[in-house]
C-alpha cells in the first residue's frame, strides 16, 4: 500500500488551457484510488497562507471546457525564501498533505524540488503554452495556444490583403520560438524571428530581402512572426519594413489572449493522461517525480535529473521554415 494518504494539488506560474482538464483528473484519479484529494487555492502563496479545501468528484465537474484554471495561479515572493519554504511544508503538514501535484512550467518544478527537499514528496505535470520545459517534448495548453495565434494570424491575413500591407505578428514564448516557428509554419510566413537566433540575426537579410522577393513575384501581403523574447520587436520592426520597402507595416501584439480559451481535444486528453499517471505514481510509492511526455508516451522522471536537462528548438523546422518562406 502507498504511505501517500492524502494529495494537495496546485496550479502555479502562467495559466495555460488544459490544466483543468489535469486538475481534474488528478482529483478523480485520486478519489479512485482512495486517496484524499485537497486542492490548493493560489499556488505556492496560497500554500503558505492554508488556503486549502476537500476536493471531491463535483468538484470538478464541468470544467474540462474552461481555460485557464479553477484554483488559480498567484506570484509569491515569500516561497522563493527558505522561510517561505519552510512555512509551506509546515502548512502542508497541518492539513496531512503527503504529496502535492505542482501543475506549472519550469519555474514551478524549481519551487516543487525545494519542497522535495524539505521532506515532502511532489509530482510535477507540465503545463505551460510556451512548450519550453525540457524534460518533456510536450506541454499542457501548447496546442492551444496555437490555435489560437493561428486563428488571430488567419484573420490579420485577410486585412493585410485588402490592404497591400505588412503583418507583423508578436508571440509569446518569453525566451522559447515553439509558439513562433510552428505558427509560421502553419501560417506561411515571409519570416520568423527567434530568440534562439538573436545573435545571427540579420534584419535586412531575413525579413526584407523576403518581403521585397516576394512582392517582385507579384504578392499582395506579407507576415512576419516575432517571438516576444526576440530582440528587434514588433514596433521596431514594423518601422524598418516601412522605411526600406514602402510597403505599409503594422504591427500586432497578441498578448494574453494566448493564453485564454477552451483547451483543444489534444490538450484535455493529454493533461487527462498526466493526471492519471501523477497519481498512479504516487500509488506505486515513487517519490518527486515529473511527468512528462516522450516520443509519445507519457512517463516519470526524477525531479533533479528533469531540471539539469535542456532542451532547444529544431533545426529542421528552422530549416523547413525557410525553405517554405521562397
Amino acid at each position: 500500500m502507498s504511505q501517500v494518504k492524502t494529495i494537495g494539488v496546485l496550479t502555479s506560474g502562467g495559466d495555460a488551457p488544459g490544466m483543468n482538464a489535469a486538475i481534474r483528473a488528478v482529483v478523480r484519479a485520486g478519489l479512485y484510488y482512495g486517496f484524499r484529494v485537497l486542492g490548493i487555492r493560489k499556488g505556492y502563496e496560497g500554500l503558505i497562507h492554508g488556503d486549502v479545501h476537500e476536493m471531491n468528484a463535483r468538484s470538478v465537474g464541468d470544467i474540462l471546457h474552461r481555460g485557464g484554471t479553477i484554483l488559480q495561479t498567484a506570484r509569491s515572493p515569500q516561497f522563493k525564501t527558505q522561510e517561505g519554504q519552510k512555512k509551506a511544508v509546515s502548512m502542508a503538514n497541518v492539513f496531512g498533505i503527503d504529496a502535492i501535484v505542482v501543475i506549472g512550467g519550469d519555474g514551478s518544478y524549481r519551487g516543487a524540488r525545494e519542497l522535495s527537499n524539505l521532506g515532502l514528496n511532489v509530482m510535477g505535470i507540465p503545463g505551460t503554452i510556451d512548450n519550453d520545459i525540457a524534460s518533456t517534448d510536450y506541454t499542457i495548453g501548447f496546442d492551444t495556444a496555437l490555435n489560437t495565434v493561428q486563428d488571430a494570424l488567419d484573420k490579420i491575413r485577410d486585412t493585410a490583403y485588402s490592404h497591400e500591407r505588412c503583418s507583423i505578428l508578436e508571440v509569446m514564448g518569453r525566451h522559447a520560438g515553439y509558439i513562433a516557428i510552428n505558427v509560421g509554419i502553419s501560417g506561411g510566413a515571409e519570416s520568423v524571428i527567434l530568440p534562439e537566433k538573436t545573435q545571427t540575426l540579420d534584419i535586412d537579410k531575413e525579413v526584407i530581402k523576403p518581403i521585397i522577393e516576394g512582392r517582385n513575384r507579384g504578392k499582395k501581403h506579407y507576415i512576419v512572426i516575432v517571438a516576444e523574447g526576440a530582440e528587434g520587436k514588433a514596433l521596431e520592426i514594423e518601422n524598418q519594413v516601412t522605411e526600406k520597402t514602402g510597403i505599409e507595416a503594422r504591427a500586432t501584439i497578441l498578448g494574453h489572449i494566448q493564453r485564454g480559451g477552451s483547451p483543444t481535444v489534444y490538450d484535455r486528453v493529454t493533461a487527462s493522461i498526466m493526471g492519471v499517471r501523477a497519481v498512479e505514481a504516487l500509488k506505486d510509492n515513487k517519490r518527486n517525480r515529473i511527468i512528462s511526455m516522450k516520443k509519445g508516451n507519457v512517463v516519470d522522471i526524477d525531479i533533479n535529473e528533469a531540471l539539469d536537462m535542456k532542451k532547444s528548438l529544431p533545426e529542421e523546422l528552422v530549416e523547413i521554415s525557410k525553405i517554405l518562406s521562397l
